[in-house]
């Protein structure tokens, strides 16, 4: 009975940590609009970094979003709109046609793995925070 009971504890502490990770961890789980409300901010490699503001706002071609004019040396083009997708996001221009998918990786980190291997992040919150 007693290594029963030993068996359980050990059993429900060592999920603990499993169940707070899974709390921050979002992975492959849908972006909602009013979720990803706010300012983020855009990297890769060595280029400065530049600083999007994401709306809830349905525009066109998907939600608002306004990107500073620095960002022209990470996105291939400018965003017109962005657009959950089921695993991430992504930018659209104003054609509709994606510039660049994201997939999720936590609550506040977006990550697109390019062709020519330098990823592009897209973090929530201004540069430094």
């Amino acid at each position: 009975m007693r290594q029963l009971i030993v068996a359980a504890a050990f059993a429900a502490l060592t999920a603990l940590p499993q169940i707070a990770a899974a709390e921050d961890h979002e992975a492959g789980v849908p972006l909602t609009p009013a979720e990803a409300a706010g300012a983020w901010t855009l990297d890769a490699g060595e280029r400065p970094a530049c600083v999007l503001t994401l709306g809830a706002q349905k525009v066109a071609a998907g939600y608002a979003v306004k990107a500073g004019s620095d960002c022209g040396a990470i996105l291939p083009g400018a965003p017109a709109a962005w657009q959950p997708t089921a695993d991430g996001m992504r930018f659209v221009g104003a054609d509709g046609q994606a510039l660049i998918g994201f997939n999720r990786w936590s609550n506040s980190l977006f990550v697109s793995h390019r062709s020519s291997g330098v990823d592009v992040h897209l973090r929530r919150g201004p540069p430094g925070s």
